[in-house]
């Protein structure tokens, strides 16, 4: 191989490496610049970071588990809260442990309110106590964006609801829920 041969070789993997590089280099510049989000907006939390157990207990009078569950409303918005209650023999998961789960729904979760429901497990032998934690959770908003109720909705009884609020057909209520009509 003669000298000149090496030379332009050399020549050749510079001006590849150039082009791949002005290729590339303002690719991976948007991929770094768009992976963070705007600063100021915070990431939404998981459901299961506003809800907890606050107590574990049997029933005496039929020996099933009983726990008590508390959910905090978020800022955006009211809504219901769907939460897996599992039942264990230890706070540890062990395989071939007893292990059961249970849903409780905990509507109408006002912003800056706490509301409290309770998830009732299998029937427990008495020689054994039964460990209560929130395994899952999920948050549905309530209402619109622009605040009125959409179908699906559930009025907690004792809520209030004013008197513009549209009621959509199929809407779903709880009992004792009064919901006055649209005014004239």
């Amino acid at each position: 191989m003669s000298v000149s041969a090496l030379k332009w070789q050399g020549w050749l993997v510079g001006l590849v490496t150039l082009a791949g590089l002005l290729v590339f280099a303002p690719l991976a510049l948007y991929v770094w610049a768009s992976g963070g989000g705007p600063s100021g907006a915070a990431a939404p939390r998981a459901a299961l970071e506003d809800v907890r157990v606050t107590g574990c207990r049997i029933d005496p009078a039929s020996r099933r588990v009983v726990a008590a569950v508390e959910a905090a409303g978020r800022p955006e918005g009211p809504g219901a809260y769907v939460v897996t209650v599992e039942f264990r023999d230890s706070a540890q998961a062990r395989p071939g442990g007893r292990t059961a789960r249970s849903l409780v729904r905990i509507p109408g979760v006002a912003p800056a309110a706490t509301e409290h429901a309770e998830a009732l497990g299998p029937v427990w032998p008495p020689e054994s106590v039964p460990w209560c934690g929130a395994a899952e959770a999920t948050f549905t908003p309530d209402a619109g964006a622009d605040g009125r109720v959409t179908p699906g909705a559930v009025v907690a009884p004792g809520a209030v609801v004013a008197p513009d609020t549209r009621v959509t057909p199929g809407a779903a209520f709880t009992p004792g829920t009064a919901v006055t009509p649209d005014a004239p």
